[in-house]
């Protein structure tokens, strides 16, 4: 297939072009360049890209693809609450328009990174697709938006699928340090402490990057009557656990860190265990593989490999950080748009 993958300079699109392109599909990229240079380790070779923000992809740019795969967000909980509004307009507003324009121009297949924070307050029992979605922050809520519209736009030319993946954790090139796994591992090999913000009781899914990529290919090779104006959660039910069991898997990797849950954010609402059975049962050729005892020892290795340091860790590679100081800097305004022009299509 023809594949046109948006935010492939991010965290999960980097891993997820490399993924596709070893399947054997024509990849071309779509991305504004915010989190480009958050690099560690050695560079990735990037597909064939448009330099573009998603609000200002146009009908043409997306002529002659058979499927849209579509990362490109602002993506996580703390961005999302400091922006509401550009999270609306660009998480909600901005894919809905680019499914719309994919539909227009004939691509025939549309897969939508959406995640399992739709569940918001889950509690302690499994939740599987058709449970009530709870979210409870602007990020989740903007994801819970576009999917409604998706199934609007369904028709027999067009065939959209949400992937709820579960929190991605696991090394990527283009690294994020602010979701839990990865954070928690940073923390420990750089200090020597696990620190747990949260009173560590909160549930939380897990799934490693890698594993969201094998689930873009597996939908993408799968039937269209299998997956056509479905929703699936993306991971596995061994990856459900608390925080404070996470840490704890980040102790074994990281001997001799000591534990600390502070509690000094107090509870979290954000809590939930997932059923992962409706995409096994319906793509059989997907199976998530990493456990988070595996992904958290990758972890120590590349960040030990490459030579993390605490400033990159606290500045590069978390979003939050790395959007406020390209801001101040004046590379960003204040709509998150790149200062000054970019090209339509250059090699990535």
């Amino acid at each position: 297939m023809r594949v046109l993958l948006t935010g492939h300079q991010g965290y999960l699109g980097t891993v997820a072009a490399s993924g596709l392109a070893s399947a054997g599909h024509l990849v071309t990229g779509l991305d504004s360049g915010l989190f480009a240079d958050c690099v560690l380790g050695p560079a990735p070779v990037d597909p064939p890209g448009l330099r573009v923000d998603l609000r200002d992809v146009t009908a043409d740019q997306l002529a002659g693809f058979d499927a849209v795969v579509h990362f490109a967000a602002l993506s996580n909980d703390p961005l999302g609450s400091l922006v509401p509004a550009l999270t609306h307009e660009i998480n909600h507003r901005a894919s809905t328009r680019l499914a719309r324009l994919a539909r227009d121009a004939g691509v025939s297949r549309f897969l939508y990174a959406s995640t399992c924070s739709v569940y918001g307050a889950g509690g302690s029992e499994l939740v599987n697709e058709d449970a009530p979605v709870k979210p409870v922050t602007p990020y989740a809520e903007s994801k819970v938006r576009v999917e409604d519209d998706l199934w609007r736009l369904a028709d027999d030319g067009f065939s959209p699928t949400a992937l709820r993946n579960a929190t991605a954790f696991g090394f990527s090139p283009r690294l994020r340090a602010d979701i839990v796994l990865n954070n928690l591992v940073g923390h420990a090999v750089l200090t020597g402490t696990v620190r747990v913000l949260s009173d560590g009781t909160p549930w939380r899914p897990l799934v490693h990057a890698e594993d969201i990529a094998s689930a873009v290919v597996a939908i993408l090779a799968a039937p269209r009557s299998a997956v056509h104006a479905r929703a699936f959660n993306v991971g596995t039910e061994k990856n459900n656990r608390t925080v404070a069991q996470i840490a704890e898997a980040v102790l074994g990797a990281v001997p001799g860190a000591q534990l600390l849950i502070t509690g000094e954010t107090g509870p979290d609402p954000r809590s939930y265990r997932v059923d992962f059975s409706r995409l096994r049962n319906a793509v059989p050729g997907f199976t998530a593989r990493w456990s988070i005892p595996v992904g958290a020892a990758d972890l120590v290795e590349a960040y030990r490999v490459y030579g993390l340091t605490q400033h990159e860790f606290d500045r590069r590679f978390t979003r939050l950080a790395r959007l406020t100081h390209r801001a101040a800097a004046g590379e960003l305004g204040e709509d998150l748009r790149p200062i000054g022009s970019l090209a339509g299509s250059e090699r990535a």
